[in-house]
């Protein structure tokens, strides 16, 4: 199992702070405590992959480019192969929850998004 390595980023002082982690417990639940699921974006996994390029999909996200349902297993082991870490934000200022995330490189947890 990944470890966790969230860390705050840039974003003040209350719970509108955005985290990053690579702990599968942790994304799993912050997804699910949403509403979303994992997916792959359809048509890009390599011959041999249960999963292409990894996106959450959330409950009245965009249609375009369309999404493919995966396991969390098959999630995950992308997840790991590929070093990718989660950034996220649990709230918004004014306190709502937010609905922001996407994937960064882990190396450096500042990395680029993918």
């Amino acid at each position: 199992m990944a470890t966790q390595t969230s860390e705050k980023r840039d974003t003040g002082e209350h719970s509108h702070e955005s985290k990053v982690t690579i702990d599968h417990d942790e994304i799993r639940r912050w997804v699910e405590a949403r509403g979303g699921k994992p997916a792959t974006i359809k048509g890009t996994a390599e011959k041999g992959e249960e999963a292409g390029l990894l996106r959450i999909d959330m409950p009245g996200g965009a249609a375009n480019p369309p999404l493919e349902p995966v396991t969390w297993d098959e999630f995950f082991k992308k997840f790991d192969e590929e070093k990718l870490a989660f950034l996220y934000q649990e709230a918004k200022a004014d306190g709502e929850p937010s609905f922001f995330s996407k994937f960064i490189e882990r190396d450096g947890a500042g990395g680029k998004p993918r």
